[in-house]
């Protein structure tokens, strides 16, 4: 059997990266001392078949580096300069001068406009937002570009006064007076509603009554919605639908909702419960396999859900708990913070692939962790039987 399904296998291990590559995306953070340059990078995202990042600012040092590489880049205005881009004079500026002039090069798809704006205190950055996403929208417009480059802003899941059950979701009334300019701009624009998913914070937050398997992607019974009686198994997906139902209950139907962040942290302070290398991998991994599946939510089954996972590195300058420095599926020297499968390479390096697949050929054995993850997933969607064939648990 094994050697029958060789062609097939060997055909998985030529494609895989384009597999999730495109529905998965990572944010690219800086916030560390140690950080490879940015020129290793490109050569480390390519090799794992990462096809989507987001980076905080609009960093010239990565946009030239990721030059002709097919990777779609999100660029972060960050939150000192909202204020500016009310001026629409500033907005062309800093556009033609942090995007203009790296296409069509560098395949940039967003702006995203400040992040997290409506969990501060800052009123008059609340209320300038939506005046410089429209001006940032407009200097697109005058370049030629809105055609091809969203803007975009980022959410806390703090923004919602209600999240459970995911049918009663809705925004805290203090904010209505932000949100509903901003749901304006992203219907006339098409542009998608991001928001900063976490699980791990509400099982942080209560270990005690929430079921760890439910947060992990992990088979469960799962949580019946009493009010729209649909069936949740994982909390990302009622996190999500929470904000459709906030969304909705705005009188806005059909904006799509796409994840900006989520991960998992894999070492953290004593009392930050859940913070693992396992679990981490658990989420992390189970996250990238239910992605993949290219399906949507209870509530939005036929839209397809997108996410950037965060992060691609550990960043040590991060201030705060030992949890914030330590959500990288990689550390800075390019080798995996736990086993996810994503054997890539600072260089660029494909032998992990070329391993697998020589191992297949011959007809060995080959252990599931050293198979990209990609493959893994393919082969446990759509042909476990293969799995039993020619790999090892």
């Amino acid at each position: 059997m094994a050697a029958i399904l060789v062609p097939f296998v060997l055909l998985l291990l030529s494609g895989t990266s384009n597999v999730w590559g495109g529905v998965v995306g990572i944010n690219y953070g800086q916030i560390a001392d140690n950080l490879p340059a940015p020129e290793r990078v490109v050569g480390l995202l390519q090799s794992i078949g990462i096809k989507k990042a987001r980076l905080y600012d609009a960093d010239p040092r990565v946009l030239k580096a990721f030059a002709n590489s097919g990777i779609e880049f999100v660029v972060g205005l960050d939150n000192s300069y909202v204020g500016n881009m009310t001026d629409p004079a500033k907005a062309v500026e800093w556009v033609k001068e942090n995007v203009e002039a790296y296409l069509p090069g560098t395949n940039i798809t967003s702006i995203a406009v400040g992040n997290e704006v409506y969990t501060g205190n800052d009123t008059a950055l609340m209320a300038n937002l939506v005046p410089a996403m429209q001006n940032v929208h407009a200097a697109l417009v005058s370049l030629g570009l809105e055609g091809a480059i969203n803007v975009l802003t980022a959410h806390s899941s703090g923004i919602l006064g209600s999240s459970y059950p995911p049918s009663a979701g809705a925004f805290k009334p203090e904010l209505t007076v932000f949100l509903r300019p901003l749901l304006d701009f992203h219907k006339q624009t098409g542009s998608p509603f991001l928001i900063n998913a976490y699980p791990y914070f509400a099982y942080k937050a209560d270990p005690d009554n929430i079921p760890l398997d439910y947060v992990l992607f992990q088979p469960n019974e799962g949580q019946v919605d009493g009010g729209s009686n649909l069936r949740y198994t994982n909390m990302l997906h009622a996190q999500i639908d929470s904000v459709y139902s906030a969304i909705s209950a705005l009188g806005y139907e059909n904006l799509p909702v796409q994840v900006s962040e989520t991960g998992w942290p894999s070492q953290g302070d004593p009392d930050e419960v859940g913070a693992t290398f396992e679990n981490a991998r658990l989420y992390n991994g189970n996250l990238l396999r239910l992605l993949a599946q290219n399906q949507g939510t209870p509530m939005k089954p036929s839209v397809s859900l997108d996410a950037y996972v965060f992060a691609l590195f550990n960043e040590n300058l991060k201030t705060g708990e030992t949890s914030e420095r330590n959500y990288g599926l990689f550390k800075p020297d390019g080798t995996p913070a736990y086993d996810l499968g994503l054997h890539g390479s600072l260089s660029g390096s494909n032998n992990v692939s070329y391993t697998a697949a020589a191992a297949v050929a011959k007809g060995t054995r080959y252990h599931m962790f050293f198979l990209p993850l990609c493959l893994q997933v393919v082969l446990s969607c759509i042909c476990p039987f293969i799995l039993g064939e020619l790999l090892t648990y």
